[in-house]
């Protein structure tokens, strides 16, 4: 399995479970909120052991967790054990965990579904734990905050990145594209025969929208306005490269996992992609690929990409004494050795830009990647628990602009659809 991208990566959301996503904050607030007022905890069977709720399944992530929990739970005195589930049902755990008053002490939520938690009020404040984030870039804040308040820690964090071939490149004598008409021209030069110029995600998933937020916000555009000037330019440029041929007509079908399939088969000389990849692109040795960032509309325009990833949570349980112990728990998770040891495991960004800075030391070839963080937002930023709504929405705009009708339509329907819920 690939590295940790973020849950859209690994689990391609379906149109109903994103349109059932759109409802979860009225189940967070029935379910967490009673869990929360009534300042009762289940009974511990012990006292010193603390437990994580997360998404680390796959083996590897899975014994990396278990290693950095160990450590810190010998530094604190304490046994910290995980609880892994997929990631699609992490909510729904903590939902059910909630309803029964058996909440862990730190749950991982994927960053863009941590506001649903968050707006029913069932996550504690971190800062009131004593977690600073004075080594934090404010994206980064941004990025496990809901309406200004500290509930999520960030380990690492990935975004999208353009990956290319650099023989095919070299080959064709194609310099690495920065601007959208680089970026056009370039795929049109290096599609040939079975080859395809670019690779992207534009499927009717959550794959589709984080990799569309790049051209939509480096444009200029905003998720609560989607048929804005700015998002139309954005998807019509899409239509042009799949005008030109330059892009597979599949790719309205395509998630992120098969961008990187026809990557790695020579079908694309380049993609739009994350560092999850990266394991599985090292395991072909004859593969000569690179990194950049993601082309802007202008030269010396912001690549603004979306943040990815998890943030660590403390619940609300009812009981001070555990609650504070997991504010350290987290802090100690999240302090700048680990966060180095866990973003050198999973080809990811620390949080912590004194860790980002030894680890562009360490991973030179990605330090375009730590670039493309340091303009990076999330995607709840502006919309908090509302984020769901535009995702859906966005997903249909992609099929139906990508086969037919222009963008402008798709859009306007899109923002209809994002305003009413339908």
């Amino acid at each position: 399995m690939t590295a940790h991208p973020p849950v859209a990566a690994r689990h391609p959301r379906t149109r109903g479970r994103a349109r059932r996503a759109v409802t979860s904050l009225a189940a967070a607030a029935a379910l967490v909120a009673p869990a929360a007022l009534t300042g009762c905890a289940a009974e511990r069977d012990d006292d010193d052991v603390y437990t994580v709720l997360n998404s680390s399944t796959d083996e590897t992530y899975h014994r990396w967790d278990a290693e950095a929990m160990a450590r810190c739970g010998k530094r604190l005195g304490v046994t910290v054990e995980q609880q892994s589930v997929p990631a699609s049902q992490v909510m729904t755990k903590a939902l059910r965990m909630a309803s029964s008053k058996s909440l862990p002490d730190v749950v991982q939520f994927d960053a863009s579904e941590m506001p649903v938690f968050a707006e029913a009020g069932g996550l504690v404040d971190l800062r009131t734990l004593g977690l600073s984030t004075d080594h934090v870039p404010d994206g980064i804040v941004d990025f496990g905050s809901y309406r200004g308040t500290y509930y999520g820690a960030a380990r690492s964090v990935n975004t999208l990145a353009l990956f290319y071939n650099k023989d095919v490149l070299a080959e064709a004598g194609v310099r690495t594209p920065a601007t959208w008409d680089e970026l056009r021209r370039a795929a049109r030069e290096l599609t040939r025969g079975k080859r395809y110029g670019l690779a992207l995600s534009a499927g009717g998933a959550e794959d589709g929208v984080f990799q569309f937020t790049p051209f939509m916000w480096s444009n200029g555009g905003d998720e609560r306005e989607l048929d804005s000037p700015q998002v139309v330019e954005a998807l019509d440029f899409w239509k042009a490269l799949l005008k030109d041929g330059s892009l597979s007509r599949s790719t309205v079908n395509w998630t992120q996992a098969d961008v990187n399939d026809q990557f790695m088969a020579g079908n694309a000389a380049m993609m739009i992609n994350g560092p999850w990849q990266v394991e599985t692109l090292n395991s072909d040795p004859s593969l000569n690929w690179g990194i950049a960032e993601i082309p802007v509309p202008e030269a010396g325009a912001d690549s603004v990409a979306p943040l990815g990833g998890a943030v660590l949570t403390v619940p609300r349980t009812g009981d001070d004494g555990r609650r504070r112990m997991a504010g350290r728990i987290v802090a100690c998770l999240t302090s700048e050795k680990e966060q180095l040891t866990y973003a050198l495991n999973s080809w990811m960004v620390p949080a912590d830009e004194r860790a980002a800075a030894e680890w562009r030391a360490q991973v030179p070839a990605l330090d375009a990647l730590a670039d493309q963080v340091a303009t990076a937002r999330s995607r709840t930023d502006r919309l908090g628990a509302g984020w769901p709504a535009v995702s859906l929405a966005l997903q249909s705009a992609f099929q139906s602009a990508l086969t037919g009708q222009s963008s402008e339509a798709a859009l306007k329907r899109a923002q209809q659809r994002a305003t009413s819920g339908n």
